[in-house]
């Protein structure tokens, strides 16, 4: 199966979409310094990205006639600014919004489906319209925005063609799913909350649903408060664990009664477990692990505690926000995270490397997408493409018996 990355970055998406089983066609990004970490481990010769056909630049300026339509699955996370909760909110006045390219290259490769990850601020109700006017140009890639039409215009096009059926069956269509969710459900060790936009193509009746949870907070609770299995995993003894807080005992029974099946969410404690202490001599064997000073914590700017899922690590437009980027250890202390245990928080493996400095490697993972929850999606997707083709391979095979 055959894939495109757009907006890769330093590869999260794109790593996802390749342990999925998809052949990379093209992975674009603009980013320098996304591209350098990319082709650095291009050149240690790391497998997953070993073979990926790199091309830095504008998605704008790629010649896509080059590549072949039809493809499996275009995937990409456009910038989030214009919609993040910490950015300006501009929405469709921020240049930076980059869906009209993409639903531009939708119409032109014509992908069998679609991936698109987003913030969750792009599901905000101050976004509501232009959220709505977004999947519908995913739906309607050839009833493109006319030089005369304001978006909104447009977008009350696209809502008439909608109501009126006349669009479905005439031409390239899509059937758009759009998903909050958090990433600490599906067994990434953070609390990520983000917008997944799934497009099918309309004429392959693929049948497609988000996978469920895997994971959750009461199936930690409950090995934490109820069995200790958490604290006896982590070789934690009695007497070092820390006190049940009161607010949870209610919840803690009732969870005694009724055991969740879920999984437990994973914790900062199980991203980082065999990382050395940053500060220690044997860190130096584990690139991209090294001590960075200066974390303090305040009102507002506390960190992620040990055990419990990271908070969302977010890259920031002028350095780090320390208080997503830094932990609370056990005896109440904070310090930065290095770059490595960001990595793992974001489900890196530890073979891949970052290229720059702490600050532009912790901005790159705050721009990723887990490695893990890519993969849950794209095998998903690709699994609803395989089923897809093998009931129109057999429905071929009746049509010929028939016949005969």
């Amino acid at each position: 199966m055959r894939a495109v990355e757009l907006y890769a970055g330093a590869g999260g998406l794109a790593m996802g979409v390749s342990l999925a089983g998809f052949e990379s066609l093209a992975v674009v990004e603009w980013d320098k310094w996304a591209c350098d970490t990319v082709r650095e481990n291009q050149r240690r010769g790391y497998p997953l990205v070993e073979h990926w056909p790199l091309r830095e630049g504008d998605v704008r300026d790629v010649d896509w006639s080059s590549l072949p339509q039809d493809i499996e699955l275009l995937a990409g996370g456009p910038p989030c600014q214009p919609f993040s909760m910490g950015g300006k909110h501009q929405a469709h006045d921020d240049k930076r919004d980059m869906f009209p390219p993409t639903v531009q290259i939708v119409r032109q490769l014509r992908p069998k489906t679609f991936i698109l990850e987003n913030v969750k601020g792009l599901t905000r109700s101050t976004f509501a319209n232009y959220f709505d006017y977004i999947k519908l140009q995913l739906e309607f890639p050839e009833a493109p925005r006319r030089k005369t039409e304001t978006w909104f215009d447009h977008f009350m096009r696209l809502q008439t063609e909608k109501t009126s059926g006349r669009m479905h069956g005439t031409g390239l269509t899509y059937n758009v799913t759009s998903t909050l969710v958090n990433a600490a459900d599906y067994g990434v060790p953070q609390k990520r909350e983000r917008v997944f936009i799934v497009g099918t193509r309309s004429d392959l009746d693929i049948d497609w649903h988000f996978p469920d949870a895997t994971h959750s907070e009461d199936a930690l609770l409950f090995a934490q408060w109820v069995t200790g299995d958490y604290w006896e995993r982590h070789g934690i003894p009695k007497k070092d664990r820390p006190t049940m807080p009161e607010k949870l005992v209610t919840r803690i029974r009732r969870l005694a009664d009724n055991p969740p099946r879920e999984l437990p969410w994973r914790t900062v404690r199980d991203a980082i477990a065999g990382l050395p202490d940053p500060q220690s001599r044997a860190a130096r064997e584990f690139r991209d692990h090294r001590f960075q000073a200066g974390a303090k914590s305040y009102p507002g700017h506390t960190g992620s505690p040990l055990d419990q899922p990271a908070k969302t690590i977010k890259a920031g437009d002028h350095g780090v926000p320390g208080g997503e980027n830094m932990m609370v250890l056990a005896d109440g202390s904070v310090r930065y995270f290095t770059a490595r245990e960001t990595a793992r928080i974001q489900t890196f493996p530890d073979g891949y490397v970052f290229h720059g400095s702490w600050s532009e490697t912790m901005r790159q993972l705050g721009n990723a997408v887990p490695v893990a929850l890519g993969r849950l999606v794209a095998s998903s997707v690709g699994q609803a493409l395989l089923e897809s083709q093998g009931r129109r391979l057999s429905f071929g095979r009746g049509d010929a018996k028939a016949a005969a």
